[in-house]
């Protein structure tokens, strides 16, 4: 079943409703203010287990508990490391998830064995509603099948869950559209393990040092377990094979056209992750182009990733080809989404 809500004003009689499916153990799809998740109730198991199945989700890839109240942090976190106070003040509710010892009442289907948890609070007023009405903190990973690229819309969620959930909240599109910024504070430092829609840039306005480790090695360090959702190597990925081109801009493009003429002579079918300003590079050519609008409006080159990724795949091409936005602010995880979309295939260029 598929509602309409209010994004701004959630109904109350869709609320109430969603929340019943929830705690009747049910699975409820809803907008956040980062991507669509698929929520159930977090502290009961047998409905944490309905995700895994819904997604085809491997088992040793944790979820993040949503909360809607610094006072649910206890519920589900048995400590709170000193940071916490700061960050929480600064950006909740907003896209930051902090990686923290679990306490008892948390399943451990929810964090894959580890004795950590993700947990955030959404800057989205269905998903704080939803919550709220519920009465548990709910957890959520992205409202898709595992490994497809993340949903900004209910149309999304349809499309690769359809038949899988018990309701969906159509929200409308969800403002950020990359998920939440991972942040471990369960070691010595501070970590982003999942680089998102909040930037390394304004949590260092609040912790002096935080390191960045995006990097797949977790399967040594916890016997293939992962501390953090967006780990593995090959995630957010389309049905065609893409290839990510990350560098200095004009070499960048340079290569992504030599590249384009290679896959057209073979016979291909392309389709083009690009800038506004760079559709005149590719005036005349046969491929399907994907505007992902200004190049200097990361913001909205987030919004539109994974909607963009999504319909290129829609439209049947078989290689797709993007290009990077630098590292900076919202750039890390455009960069971070896509190269792990393209599961490995990375050109470099200087």
């Amino acid at each position: 079943m598929l509602l309409k809500v209010d994004p701004v004003q959630p109904e109350d009689d869709i609320i109430r409703q969603a929340a019943e499916v929830i705690r009747q153990g049910g699975l409820v799809a809803f907008p956040t203010e980062t991507v669509y998740g698929l929520g159930a109730n977090a502290l009961n198991e047998e409905a944490v287990a309905r995700i895994f199945v819904a997604k085809d989700r491997p088992a040793e890839d944790p979820l993040i508990v949503h909360i809607a109240s610094i006072e649910d942090l206890r519920r589900v976190a048995r400590e709170l490391p000193p940071q916490v106070r700061v960050l929480s003040q600064a950006f909740w509710p907003g896209p930051l998830t902090l990686i923290l010892p679990r306490a008892a009442a948390v399943p451990s289907n929810v964090t894959a064995g580890l004795d950590t948890v993700g947990v955030r609070m959404p800057a989205h007023a269905v998903a704080l509603a939803l919550i709220r009405a519920a009465g548990t903190p709910i957890a959520a990973p992205s409202a898709n099948l595992f490994g497809r690229p993340s949903p900004t819309t209910a149309q999304h969620v349809l499309e690769d869950l359809g038949g899988r959930v018990d309701l969906i909240l159509d929200g409308g599109p969800t403002p950020i559209g990359v998920e939440s910024t991972v942040l471990d504070l369960s070691g010595e430092r501070p970590v982003i393990l999942r680089p998102g829609g909040l930037s390394r840039e304004a949590l260092s306005l609040v912790l002096e040092e935080i390191a960045v480790d995006t990097s797949a090695l977790w399967r040594e360090r916890e016997e293939g377990r992962f501390p953090s959702p967006g780990l593995m190597e090959k995630h957010y990925a389309p049905r065609a094979r893409l290839i990510f081109f990350r560098g200095a801009e004009q070499a960048m493009l340079a290569a992504m056209k030599e590249q384009v003429d290679q896959l057209l002579a073979a016979g291909k079918k392309v389709g083009l992750l690009l800038a506004s300003e760079d559709r005149g590079l590719f005036a005349g050519y046969p491929v399907l182009i994907e505007d992902l609008g200004p190049g200097d409006n990361l913001g909205h080159i987030a919004a539109r990733l994974f909607a963009a990724i999504r319909a290129l795949d829609g439209q049947g091409v078989e290689v797709i080809l993007a290009r990077g936005f630098g590292a900076m602010g919202l750039g890390l995880a455009i960069e971070d989404r896509l190269a792990k979309a393209a599961g490995g295939r990375v050109v470099e260029v200087h």
